[in-house]
């Protein structure tokens, strides 16, 4: 004789309630045969429905062994049970246990999915089963757009999709009505007569009568088990359904992309189920990818608003000034003078100017009208080594140096202080500590410096009339030094040092050039930019703090749809992959809302006079950020998830 389809030999099954622990099954023994039609009857709380959960390897037993077509189920791994679930079992529940969100279709649909079958062939039997059971109008419809009886008969096409070899039914007409009820009943009959293995738990005598065999189980041991009819003949032509051909699945890659998308379709119509919820859970995302874009944006642009400010001093330039290096404000000796400024201009090579500077803060005054201002003394190569041009009038020249003329050239800023009206300065005069100065240009505007001082707060007179008529000093504030080619800026350096030294016998002086300010304003705006983005970043991640905190709760909500799931032959890859697709979905979409905000708001805040500056890499940095929160967000809640009971997640509530 050959072995029956499926051997129970002396299974327990032991649950732990409280610090109790109950027998449900005690030592069962029990044989089905293929192609029979099993009734197990039994008071609520005999071990019906634990038995049933064994026999589809939902559960494993505690004691005793449990062999289907002669293959121990105890020696089988998570994954090979999973398989088994899927090309061998079909289940059919009382409640039905529907996944809401998905269609008629997409539920029938699932067991093949796992399975591996091409979306083509699994939509085409999905919907040739749905017509077989008179819901051929209803593929489209979700469980809550469908009566009892429609829902069920959809369970039931969900158990056949991949074959349904063994139909375990757990109390299928219990949420029916009696008319309902029978129609499932003749359902399970016509698939019995097919050769299908059905194995129906109910509590219910006259449901078990149409029944060829009844075993009846109390508090776990079976009491009886008696044949009511005979086994039919099953004829050739009426053989039961075949699962999909292997023709039908996919290459490896096809596969897992059609899993994805499938979990991916899933995920978003997710979102799309709870709204006001689900805005408020990419409302995190979405702040901190957009505040991720908008201050790296807004430093990106400060750093280059500031660098052009430096560079349009010319890169080109150094900076000698009084005192010795790290020296600053009172204790700055009165070191340089212009006999040094001339020394270098004739004596190192590569030097093509140094211009002598003495600043000094007066009060400029025009009739009734005082302005506190810089005033500095220089000569005629200042505007040129500065790149600075004359807007109106002309600059002073030698002539005006060598006569002590008393001529100045205002900045933008102390044009408008001194002649709000719109007057034209040129040929003006102002006073300038008590000295009558005629106004013969106007610089161009230049904004204000690295620090942030207003450039055009000043006036520009020749350096012999500031140094005898207004400061009365040699020394000088500081000398502005052009060389020939900024590659060797270096090397003229270390020759204006050695210069200087061997004139002063110290190191009395600092040497700065453009190049070197350039590079540490770089880095300190690199800096700050780095800082902006970490407190966006900040943000970001108590955005995705949130989106954990909603995949749990959905978790949660979600749990008897795992149960579902597993049962309908999902392994727990399958389970984390669409939980981790879902938090993945949340933070995509957050991060498209997140870009288009940002995007907004640079440009707003560009409107606004606020230096801006677009690139990719913020956004391309923001994304990924986005990307990694929900894949990190996503792991506790996928494992979660993925490490459930399926027998206590079909039960929960």
């Amino acid at each position: 004789m050959s072995a029956p389809l499926i051997a129970l030999r002396g299974v327990s099954k032991t649950c732990r309630v409280g610090d109790a622990t109950v027998d449900v099954l005690k030592d069962v023994d029990l044989d089905i045969e293929a192609g029979e039609f099993v009734a197990v009857i039994g008071p609520s709380g005999a071990g019906k429905s634990t038995l049933l959960h064994l026999l589809g390897c939902l559960d494993q037993p505690t004691r005793g062994s449990y062999r289907y077509r002669g293959r121990e189920i105890a020696q089988l791994d998570v994954e090979s049970l999973a398989q088994l679930r899927r090309e061998t079992f079909g289940f059919v529940f009382q409640h039905y246990h529907l996944i809401g969100t998905a269609s008629a279709l997409e539920n029938v649909e699932l067991p093949s999915l796992y399975a591996g079958i091409a979306r083509p062939e699994r939509a085409r039997r999905a919907r040739a089963l749905l017509s077989a059971f008179g819901l051929a109008d209803r593929v489209e419809h979700r469980p809550t757009q469908l009566s009892g009886g429609q829902q069920q008969r959809v369970s039931i096409a969900r158990a056949l999709m991949n074959g349904g070899e063994v139909i375990l039914a757990d109390e299928p007409t219990g949420a029916l009505d009696s008319q309902n009820g029978a129609d499932i009943i003749a359902t399970l009959r016509k698939l019995s007569e097919r050769g299908h293995t059905i194995v129906l738990v109910t509590h219910d005598p006259a449901v078990a009568a149409h029944a060829q065999r009844v075993v009846e189980i109390r508090d776990g041991v079976i009491t009886s088990d008696r044949r009511q009819h005979g086994r039919p003949v099953i004829p050739l032509d009426n053989a039961p359904m075949q699962p999909l051909a292997s023709s039908s699945r996919p290459g490896a890659s096809v596969q897992k992309v059609s899993e994805i998308g499938q979990a991916a379709s899933m995920a978003l119509r997710a979102l799309l189920t709870n709204p006001f919820r689900s805005a408020l859970t990419l409302l995190g995302i979405v702040i901190g990818v957009a505040s991720v874009i908008a201050m790296m944006a807004v430093g990106d642009g400060a750093r280059a608003a500031v660098l052009q400010r430096i560079a349009s001093m010319g890169s080109n330039l150094m900076i000698v000034r009084p005192g010795a290096p790290n020296q600053r404000g009172a204790n700055t000796a009165p070191t340089l003078t212009a006999e040094d400024a001339v020394e270098v201009a004739a004596h190192v090579h590569g030097v093509t100017a140094a211009i002598p500077e003495q600043y000094g803060n007066f009060t400029a005054r025009r009739g009734d009208r005082d302005y506190q201002t810089t005033v500095n003394g220089t000569t005629p190569g200042f505007a040129p080594a500065r790149q600075w041009t004359v807007a109106r009038g002309t600059f002073f020249d030698a002539a005006d140096e060598a006569h002590y003329a008393t001529v100045a050239v205002l900045g933008v800023t102390v044009a408008h202080a001194l002649f709000p009206d719109g007057r034209d300065p040129i040929g003006e005069y102002v006073l300038l500590d008590r000295v009558l100065f005629q106004v013969i240009g106007v610089m161009a505007k230049k904004g204000a410096s690295q620090y942030g001082v207003d450039q055009d707060d000043v006036v520009l007179v020749p350096y012999t009339t500031a140094s005898m008529r207004l400061t009365g000093k040699r020394a000088l504030s500081a000398v502005t030094i052009t060389v020939d080619d900024p590659t060797h800026i270096e090397d003229i350096e270390y020759a204006v040092m050695t210069l200087l030294i061997d004139r002063h016998k110290a190191v009395d002086f600092s040497v700065r050039d453009v190049a070197e300010i350039i590079a540490t304003t770089r880095e300190a705006q690199n800096t700050l930019t780095m800082m902006l983005g970490a407190i966006a970043a900040i943000s970001l991640l108590v955005g995705g703090i949130g989106v954990m905190n909603i995949m749990l709760v959905t978790v949660t909500e979600r749990t008897r749809e795992i149960g579902v799931r597993v049962a309908c032959g999902a392994s727990r890859h399958h389970i984390r992959q669409q939980f981790m697709i879902e938090s993945l979905a949340v933070s995509i979409v957050g991060g498209c809302c997140g870009v288009v905000l940002g995007l907004a708001g640079v440009a707003s805040a560009g409107a606004l006079g606020v230096p801006v500056e677009y690139a990719m890499a913020p956004i391309g940095i923001a994304v990924t950020c986005a990307l990694a929160t929900g894949l990190a967000s996503g792991l506790f809640p996928a494992h979660k998830a993925a490490s459930l009971d399926p027998v206590a997640a079909l039960g929960a509530q």
